[in-house]
């Protein structure tokens, strides 16, 4: 009786869940292989949209971090792949689908093992040098476009962008977009500039363009603003953070007043104050302001008949965008407008734009930046078409910091698994296996390529095996004619960043997951319903 009555130990709540062992390395595994069979299917440019409904909003997209973002995913384990995805699309800016299957079939190679009962450290070691062996092969392999030539490298980006696009909703149009995600990018001093993207209902997708500066949506205005001019040549610009209305004094202060005709000095004292603020705006040669705070009707008109444009409550990314592109100085005070704080551009101009006016400054002199006007029909086809450029302007970043290349199509990956499987057989401990699953791993890139086109996968990846052993480096999956061809010929390629990136990740996070051998999770407490003493 005795040992009944011994005080009982209490570690964790009641109610908790604890998990552990290799059960809970499998069940892991298992919850991982499931979100890669719903992204499997978005892989390349046959892959599948998904639609996505979250409350009243759908989303139509095939990008792997969109879709992996939307599905709310609650495993913990599972949510390791949301991680890589979005540190892939925040890196690179594409390739998220990729990484997220990787790092899945790499965990779907080793599963066996794990059942066999190999210790998940032996698994990890040889991911770890499977995973740096493979990095190096990379490096060696990648072919860097000379960037002194123009020309080479412009070729190079579009190839690059094209080949992002190829799988996007937008592939009908890949050259002109394409086209476009170079052009700005190659308009940017610094790479790390971002590119702003406005989206436009209506017209085509050909109807985007771009406008090579700052562009942004015309605010709300008053009745006089239609009679101010909407271009000017080489204008001066003064950006302030002042507001330019007239208030009504009885919803600011109180006044006493022991004669009615003081009343009339107090107004007079307010317009005094608005005409001494847009009289200093006036005489610095400003001919157009713009104001993060509201600009009244008051002003508008005196502006408008001093042939000044105005507008007020412009957002502050774009107020600062304007500022950057064109030296202006955001001013929060009128006692200083001096040439040394007004910018200026070589033309600016309000466009009508489908239903929407845009405010366009071009030839900026201070910082070269550049926005795009995205077109298109139905809300879902725009969003997904601002996420593909996305993807496309991103790898040109990417190509243009880096400027190496490798072959697409599944190439490197086949590439890289054949090399692998060799360097295998130099390793005399059980590490051999553990890199051989690997290599084997890489091929899911091809193999689903072949799949999402309706190919005999089986046939393509035996096809590519031959090619690779016989030296053909870039041989890869020929989506057009259901065979493989010479992915570098074929100008499928993609910048060794997003491989290199995707690849380390994906070993990472399947590294990550294998090292873990317990889950506890903590529900809200329900009570004790043991009534024995807890030990001290």
């Amino acid at each position: 009786m005795s040992h009944l009555m011994q005080p009982r130990i209490v570690l964790l709540r009641e109610g908790t869940d604890s998990s552990q062992g290799k059960g809970q390395l499998i069940s892991n595994i298992n919850a991982c292989e499931a979100v890669g069979s719903i992204l499997k299917t978005t892989l390349g440019p046959c892959g599948m949209d998904k639609l996505i409904h979250e409350g009243q909003k759908s989303t139509i997209t095939n990008d792997g971090a969109t879709i992996i973002k939307l599905l709310d995913i609650v495993h913990p384990a599972a949510k390791t792949l949301v991680d890589i995805a979005k540190s892939q699309d925040d890196e690179v800016g594409d390739g998220t689908t990729s990484v997220c299957l990787l790092a899945t079939e790499m965990l779907r190679q080793i599963k066996p093992f794990v059942e066999d009962g190999v210790h998940p450290q032996i698994i990890v070691k040889g991911f770890r040098e499977a995973s740096t062996a493979a990095l190096n092969k990379l490096k060696e392999l990648s072919i860097k476009i000379d960037r002194n030539d123009p020309g080479k490298l412009r070729e190079m980006l579009l190839k690059c962008s094209s080949t992002a696009l190829n799988s996007k909703l937008i592939s009908g149009y890949k050259n002109f977009f394409a086209e476009m995600a170079v052009d700005a990018v190659l308009q940017l001093e610094d790479a790390s500039t971002p590119i702003t993207i406005k989206k436009v209902a209506g017209g085509s997708a050909t109807d985007s363009f771009l406008v090579e500066g700052v562009a942004f949506k015309k605010t709300f205005a008053y009745a006089g603003f239609e009679q101010q001019p909407k271009s000017f040549k080489a204008p001066k610009i003064v950006c302030l953070n002042v507001e330019l209305e007239l208030k009504s004094e009885r919803a600011n202060a109180e006044i006493r007043i022991s004669d009615p005709s003081q009343y009339q000095s107090i107004v007079d004292a307010e317009w005094n104050i608005i005409y001494d603020k847009l009289d200093k705006i006036h005489k610095s040669g400003a001919n157009i302001v713009l104001s993060k705070l509201p600009i009244g009707d008051l002003a508008t008109q005196y502006f408008a008949d001093r042939d000044v444009f105005c507008a007020g409550r412009v957002p502050q990314e774009d107020l600062e965008r304007v500022a950057g592109a064109t030296g202006a100085v955001v001013q929060t005070s009128l006692q200083d407008l001096s040439a040394s704080v007004t910018g200026s551009c070589g033309y600016f101009e309000e466009k009508q734009i489908g239903a929407e006016r845009f405010n366009c400054f071009t030839q900026c002199p201070k910082h070269k930046t550049a926005s795009i006007i995205l077109r298109g029909g139905a809300e879902q086809f725009i969003a997904e078409a601002e996420r593909s450029l996305h993807d496309a302007i991103m790898i040109v970043k990417r190509a243009v910091v880096h400027q190496t290349v490798v072959g697409g199509g599944g190439a490197i990956e086949m590439e890289l698994s054949r090399y692998l499987k060799h360097y295998a057989k130099t390793i005399k401990s059980k590490i051999q296996l553990i890199i051989t699953a690997f290599a084997n791993a890489l091929e899911v890139i091809p193999r689903q390529l072949s799949e999402n086109a309706g190919f005999d996968s089986t046939d393509i990846l035996n096809k590519l095996r031959t090619a690779h052993a016989n030296g053909q480096t870039w041989a890869g999956v020929d989506i057009e004619n259901e065979s493989i061809c010479d992915s570098f010929e074929r100008f499928v390629w993609e910048p060794t960043l997003v491989k290199s990136n995707a690849i380390a990740a994906a070993a990472e996070a399947a590294c990550v997951i294998l090292s873990v051998d317990e889950t506890v999770k903590n529900p809200e407490s329900q009570g004790l319903n043991d009534n024995r003493p807890v030990k001290p």
